[in-house]
C-alpha cells in the first residue's frame, strides 16, 4: 500500500525495535539511506541496525558506522517492530527479509519499478536517491542532521547522480546536498573514496575495456566479461561511466558472469529507456541507469541482452 511521507514518518516514531536493510550488490545510496537513517533512530533512542546480505565494498568505509552493518546469520531468525527496505523492493535483499519476523514493512523507494508488494510503500520517483528522501523524512520527523548522518546520505546522493552531472539532478538535490555541506560533510574526502581502486582493480578494468564491442552503427557499446574474465575484473564500479563518454553511444553497458550461465547486466543512457529494457527482462532500475539478471548461456544471454537493446533503439 502506498503511503505518504507523513504516514512513513509516523511508522518510525511508533516503532522501537527497527531493522534496516537494502539490495544485494550495495552501493552508494542503499548503504549511505540505510545507515544514514540507523544514526537518526539511534539518535532518538530507538534499537536500529543495517543488515545486508552482501559484502559491503570497501569504497565504503568512508562512511560513520560502516562497521556495524551485518550479514543475516543462517537458520536465525530475527523481531522487529518495523522492517525497513531501502532503495528496492523486497524480493532484492537476499536473505534478510525471509529470516525477518516483523510486526510491520516499511518499504522506502525512488525507483519507478518497484514492483509495490510491500505492506507501507513510501516511493517518490522524482527524487534522485533513496538518500534525497531521506532527507525529507528526517526533516517530516522533525529531526536535524549530525555531521554522521549528512556524510552517509550525501554519499548516496552523490553517487545516484554521478556527482550531480546525471539529468536526476534537480534543484531539491542540490538544496539537500547543500544541506549537508553545510553540517560540515568533506565532499572531496568521499568522492575521493569513491573512486578509490587497488592497481590489480584498475589493471582488470583495463583488461576488461580492451573488450570493448561497439553494437547498431556506435549507438550502443558494451563490455562482456565471461567467466574466465570474471576472475579478473573484481569490480565493475566506474566502468560504465568510461564507456558513457564514447562519443555518439546514446546506450552502455556491461554483462558480467556471476555464476554457472548466470549474469548481471548493467545499463546507463543517455535518451533510450533502459529501465523497459530491464523490466522486459525481469529486472529494473531507472530511464537512464537500470539493471537486469540474465540466465542461459553466455552466446544466449549476450544475443538476450543486444536484441531487447535493440528493439528499444527502434522504438
Amino acid at each position: 500500500m502506498k503511503i505518504s511521507l507523513d504516514e512513513a514518518a509516523k511508522l518510525l516514531k511508533d516503532a522501537q525495535t527497527i531493522i534496516l536493510t537494502s539490495h544485494i550488490r550495495p552501493d552508494g545510496d542503499s548503504v549511505g539511506s540505510t545507515l544514514g537513517l540507523m544514526h537518526f533512530l539511534r539518535a532518538q533512542g530507538k534499537d536500529a541496525h543495517v543488515f545486508i546480505d552482501d559484502e559491503i565494498p570497501r569504497i565504503f568505509n568512508v562512511l560513520p558506522g560502516v562497521e556495524t552493518i551485518a550479514r543475516p546469520e543462517e537458520g536465525l531468525r530475527y523481531t522487529a517492530d518495523l522492517l525497513v527496505v531501502c532503495d528496492v523492493e523486497l524480493k532484492r535483499t537476499g536473505a534478510v527479509v525471509p529470516s525477518v519476523d516483523a510486526v510491520h514493512v516499511l518499504n522506502i523507494d525512488h525507483h519507478v519499478t518497484n514492483d509495490e508488494e510491500a505492506e507501507f510503500l513510501y516511493l517518490n520517483s522524482d527524487d534522485a536517491a533513496t538518500c534525497e528522501i531521506m532527507h525529507d523524512l528526517i526533516l517530516q520527523m522533525g529531526g536535524t542532521f549530525t555531521l554522521d548522518i549528512a556524510t552517509c546520505l550525501y554519499t548516496g546522493i552523490a553517487t545516484d547522480t554521478g556527482f550531480f552531472r546525471f539529468s536526476n539532478t534537480t534543484p531539491h538535490t542540490m538544496r539537500a546536498a547543500a544541506d549537508f555541506l553545510e553540517i560540515g560533510v568533506k565532499q572531496s574526502k568521499i568522492a575521493v573514496a569513491m573512486e578509490m581502486k587497488s592497481y590489480d582493480e584498475v589493471m582488470a578494468q583495463v583488461k576488461a575495456i580492451r573488450n570493448l564491442e561497439m553494437f547498431y552503427d556506435g549507438r550502443v557499446a558494451a563490455v562482456f566479461i565471461d567467466e574466465e574474465k570474471a576472475r579478473e575484473v573484481t569490480t565493475t564500479e566506474g566502468l560504465l561511466d568510461k564507456l558513457r563518454v564514447i562519443e555518439g553511444t546514446q546506450v552502455v553497458f556491461f554483462m558480467k558472469w556471476l555464476e554457472k550461465d548466470t549474469y548481471r547486466v548493467s545499463m546507463r543512457s543517455k535518451g533510450p529507456n533502459v529501465s523497459r529494457i530491464a523490466q522486459g527482462l525481469g529486472g529494473g532500475g531507472h530511464i537512464r541507469a537500470a539493471g537486469c539478471t540474465l540466465y542461459g548461456s553466455f552466446d544466449e544471454a549476450k544475443q538476450t541482452i543486444l536484441a531487447a537493446i535493440g528493439e528499444e533503439l527502434n522504438r
